[in-house]
């Protein structure tokens, strides 16, 4: 099947990889010039293990190829539309730039072709597309569809080749016959629904994970003050089979980068809008800012005064093994330390360059060591292998005081057990824990 993908930043060159690499003749659509210049080099705008490896291969055996000409829809089978909905810095998505996007397509459209949209967009969205082209069709038959998107940064590749399940929202039996096969390139368990219900499920998903986060940092909080240990009370929660192994209790940071976010502004929008009281899903975002603060709190509740006290940072990117910098807490938080009159070093081996505020302000450092170099206080913000290698003695030996903030217990093997707050000690300090 002839497709052309729109959109090639993350969630866009991770499916035109993915798709050409399963045998589909595949073009790569952008706007920006320099975005298709850089994955015609081979480099994607974001790390992802093996996509760039991906993209070199396809391109040279035939099946890939990237373009800023919209003209190649018009030969189109399918248009998979995976433009990575924009969010503002108070998680309010741009849906209108995406079907701004759509709408400049439909012109381009032929008969018989598919409009599968990934893009994160609220439910209702491909019914108002319909609506839309409908206006503009001159009879043409075009299907649409939804396949929400389900990757995560830094696993996005190796998922989209595996997936767990697909959820395929569509209405016309001959669509369903074009799509399944597709879906089932990259999934045993694909999951037909209606168009609505398929959205629906995205906001569902992502707005009961968010729930499950904010819970279970609220129990963690409680621990801190009760004598428990929110890993102990971790593992009682996966034994019971009304929660399982998998579930999202494990006591760490706040959720960030705006993806679960959205998707509760998403419901929370449409119960006001229909008048349907969604108090819960309000909440929330509550409990998650008041839990985006731990690390900051226990910095002052241990240091008092930061101004002109040596921080170190570890870990910077947005997750890990990906290099975006984009609404990462460990950024927002070295955006607070400075404010504070913190002198800030910071250590991520995937990061070579900091954003243009912090790089005056903020000193880069070659290694975890380095960046600990003299430092009263440092916070691990992931677990990274570099990271294993703290020792009590090492810490003990390069910081001025060994005081370990550690929300994630990304490095709890090596040091949880260590003593805290006597003198020539370390201080470990992590969520869920006394």
């Amino acid at each position: 099947m002839n497709t052309v993908v729109l959109g090639m930043w993350h969630l866009g060159s991770v499916t035109a990889a993915a798709m050409a690499e399963a045998g589909h003749r595949t073009v790569g659509l952008d706007p920006d010039p320099q975005v298709i210049e850089a994955l015609r080099e081979g480099r994607p705008p974001l790390y992802e293990p093996f996509l760039a490896e991906t993209i070199v291969r396809e391109q040279a055996g035939g099946r890939l190829s990237f373009t800023t000409d919209p003209a190649v829809i018009a030969g189109a089978d399918l248009l998979w539309v995976a433009i990575d909905t924009p969010v503002d810095e108070a998680d309010r998505a741009e849906v209108g730039v995406v079907e701004a996007a759509i709408h400049a397509c439909f012109d381009l459209l032929k008969e018989n072709s598919i409009v599968l949209v990934s893009s994160q967009l609220p439910v209702g969205s491909i019914a108002r597309l319909e609506r839309a082209f409908a206006l503009r069709s001159g009879g043409r038959r075009v299907g649409f569809a939804s396949w929400p998107e389900n990757l995560r940064l830094g696993e996005a590749l190796a998922r989209f080749r595996k997936a767990d399940r697909i959820v395929l929202g569509l209405r016309e039996p001959w669509v369903r016959k074009r799509l399944e096969p597709i879906a089932r390139d990259f999934s045993r368990e694909v999951l037909v629904m209606g168009v609505e219900s398929a959205e629906m499920s995205k906001h569902a998903l992502n707005a009961y994970l968010a729930t499950c986060i904010a819970f279970t940092n609220e129990v963690a909080s409680l621990c801190e003050v009760s004598g428990a240990d929110a890993r102990e009370v971790e593992r009682a929660l996966r034994s019971d089979p009304r929660v399982g192994p998998k579930a999202y209790v494990r006591a760490g940071g706040p959720f960030a980068g705006g993806t679960l976010a959205r998707d509760l502004g998403y419901l929370s929008a449409l119960g006001e809008d229909r008048g349907v009281a969604v108090p819960l899903l309000r909440a929330v975002p509550v409990s998650n800012a008041a839990h985006h603060h731990w690390s900051r709190r226990r910095l002052l509740e241990m240091l008092g005064n930061l101004d002109g006290r040596p921080i170190a940072v570890l870990g910077l990117t947005y997750k890990i093994d990906t290099d975006t910098l984009r609404r990462s807490a460990a950024i927002e938080l070295i955006h607070w330390l400075v404010a504070q009159g913190a002198r800030v070093s910071a250590f991520d081996p995937r990061v070579r360059t900091l954003p243009e505020a912090l790089a005056p302000v903020v000193t880069l450092a070659a290694s975890w060591e380095g960046a600990c170099q003299g430092a009263e206080a440092v916070i691990v913000t992931q677990g990274r292998p570099e990271f294993e290698e703290m020792t009590p003695a090492l810490l003990r030996e390069i910081m001025r005081r060994p005081l370990v903030l550690d929300p994630e217990r990304a490095v709890e093997s090596t040091l949880g057990a260590v003593p805290g707050n006597e003198s020539g000690e370390i201080a470990y300090v992590t969520v869920g824990r006394p």
